[in-house]
């Protein structure tokens, strides 16, 4: 495993007729592995603007953990040559005091997306990857929060659907979960077995639900089943329906803030 921070560090992308540099320090931790599937993927870890700062050479911060880690912060390498500007949202909202800053660790996918992303053995091991050998990596390494508390997972399309499920089988570890235009349709909708609420406890953690036109009608039905277990709009749980909205990684950047500034946002 090596890590570079140099090319993603001064990486400029072109949006538009501008060009903009990746905001932060982003360095990518290449072939690492995981015991638990034997298998390499690269990390891309983004640092906020004040993590080097001699002033807070003490500080440690919250981390978000997101799926198709490709995808969030290089053009270049992002599916259709469109990002998430994970790291352009971030700093705007906190240097607007909105936000807390956070660690962003963003997790490559790999050719087994479908299996690592759903409720499948291969899923259950992709999730012990996260909890067992990648936190502990970052955690050890990196000036992070490591409570749950401070411990988020968010993720579109699969990565939804696999956020969900990580939140509520590992709500020890992780106290937020974002899904945004989730496939919870995948293998016959199994994932609402997860949450029967005739079996199933509410869990402590904060749910963010989001769809365009793509999920709506399973969106709405696994906001409503958490509802029925006691979850509340504002206080656990976060609903947003985007009309018209496409599925892809222009319109969940158009939406980034609201789950940001939900599971991190400050009071005013």
């Amino acid at each position: 495993m090596k890590e570079s921070g140099k090319s993603l560090k001064s990486l400029k992308r072109k949006r538009g007729l501008g060009r903009y540099e990746i905001v932060g320090t982003a360095r990518i931790l290449t072939d690492f592995h995981s015991k638990h599937l034997d298998n390499y993927r690269n990390i891309i870890i983004w640092l906020p603007p004040g993590y080097k700062k001699p002033r807070n050479a003490q500080k440690k911060y919250p981390v978000l953990y997101m799926h198709d880690g490709q995808n969030l912060i290089d053009p270049e390498t992002s599916f259709a040559g469109k990002d998430w500007r994970i790291d352009e949202t971030v700093v705007k909202l906190s240097k607007a005091k909105r936000m807390k800053e956070i660690i962003v660790v963003g997790i490559y996918n790999t050719s087994d997306r479908l299996e690592e992303y759903s409720d499948s053995e291969k899923g259950d091991r992709y999730l012990k990857f996260i909890v067992d050998e990648l936190k502990p990596f970052i955690d050890n390494n990196y000036r992070t929060l490591p409570q749950r508390e401070c411990t988020a997972i968010m993720g579109s399309s699969m990565g939804g659907l696999i956020s969900f499920i990580a939140g509520w089988k590992y709500y020890d570890v992780f106290s937020m979960a974002g899904c945004m235009s989730s496939s919870f349709y995948y293998d016959n909708e199994k994932v609402f077995d997860i949450i029967n609420p005739l079996g199933r406890p509410k869990k402590k953690v904060k749910f963010y639900i989001d769809h365009g036109e793509d999920g709506l009608i399973r969106g709405q039905k696994i906001f409503y089943r958490l509802t029925e277990l006691g979850y509340v709009i504002g206080k656990d749980i976060d609903y947003y329906y985007a009309p018209n909205a496409e599925h892809n990684e222009t319109a969940w950047a158009e939406r980034l803030e609201r789950p940001l500034l939900f599971f991190f946002g400050k009071k005013r």
